[in-house]
């Protein structure tokens, strides 16, 4: 599939786009982070990978390091309080009283959640694929804050950018990773989901023993 050849080769489609398009490859990637964190229904786009792929490219000067980063993080802050806005605005119109899923109970638990792990949310799931293309939206809906959503939002972007974009300067021109980049963006993603599994597996366990 062609979004699945992005994905896993995307230091060499992001090279292909510089040798055709030149600059435009910094509105291309602004693009790109913008939609998976600002559209509640583009989580499938790249994100960890594409960060560490641009500071690989950073790295041969292909990119500017300083630039890339300043355009990787205000699209995803740009992205994210897009989606809180779209959550804030239309989100409750996904509840209804009769509507088994989603109900009215549901928002009733997000916005629960979200007073007292909200913070937390915004933050940790910006490293989470999926997780941080819906958290926004859920912010939003849950009728988070905007001041409060906006400083975990731009806490974890910095935090995000500032540890992927140098770990692909860094570590991206070493031999082994440069021969093995499609398996370093593979443990990237499986990294990421790391967490879903995790407490998918610790729901799991404990609604076995709710029921045992």
């Amino acid at each position: 599939m062609p979004l699945i050849d992005f994905i896993l080769h995307i230091d060499q489609h992001l090279k292909e786009f510089i040798n055709q398009y030149g600059t435009w490859v910094y509105a291309a990637i602004f693009l790109i982070i913008f939609c998976e964190t600002g559209l509640v229904f583009m989580p499938f786009l790249p994100g960890d990978n594409l960060l560490f792929a641009a500071g690989a490219l950073a790295a041969i000067g292909q990119l500017d390091p300083w630039l890339i980063s300043g355009v990787l993080g205000s699209a995803a802050i740009i992205g994210d309080s897009t989606n809180y806005w779209i959550g804030r605005k239309y989100g409750t119109r996904l509840f209804s009283e009769t509507r088994r899923f989603p109900s009215r109970k549901h928002l009733a638990t997000a916005e629960a959640f979200f007073q007292k792990h909200g913070g937390k949310s915004v933050l940790i799931g910006r490293f989470m694929p999926f997780i941080r293309t819906f958290t926004p939206f859920v912010a939003g809906m849950s009728t988070m804050p905007y001041l409060r959503f906006l400083a975990f939002s731009v806490s974890g972007t910095i935090l995000w950018v500032g540890t992927l974009v140098p770990a692909g300067y860094f570590l991206g021109q070493l031999p082994f990773v440069k021969e093995n980049l499609t398996l370093i963006v593979l443990i990237i993603i499986g990294l990421s989901l790391l967490p879903l599994f995790i407490q998918g597996a610790r729901h799991y366990l404990a609604k076995r023993r709710s029921n045992t």
